[in-house]
């Protein structure tokens, strides 16, 4: 069975067992989160939300609240002594799906 979930502006197909990296979520490592902007549930029937399926969730561990890796932005103008240099981290949250209920 696997669902579609739109979370952090995003869509995921995931799978009971998955370990996933979204967008930050409030919560400490261990919490249980429950995610329920489903707009798809396939396996053996495919039922489809118009946006999401109502009663629908999926169940999920925190991991990990951490930060990617350092990503460089630069900006540079020829012939004009312009230079810019700054660097960015993105925090995320690392997830296991634990059962998706539909």
């Amino acid at each position: 069975m696997y669902a579609v979930i739109k979370t952090g502006g995003k869509q995921y197909q995931v799978e009971e067992g998955q370990v996933l990296r979204i967008e930050k979520v409030k919560g400490e490592v261990g919490d249980k989160i429950a995610l329920d902007q489903v707009l798809v549930i396939g396996g053996d029937s495919l039922k489809v939300g118009k946006p999401f399926l109502e009663g629908a969730k999926v169940e999920a561990t925190i991991k990990a609240q951490d930060k990617a890796k350092k990503v460089i932005v630069g900006k540079f103008k020829a012939k004009k002594g312009y230079k810019r240099k700054q660097g960015h981290r993105q925090p995320y949250t690392l997830i296991s799906i634990d059962q998706i209920q539909g």
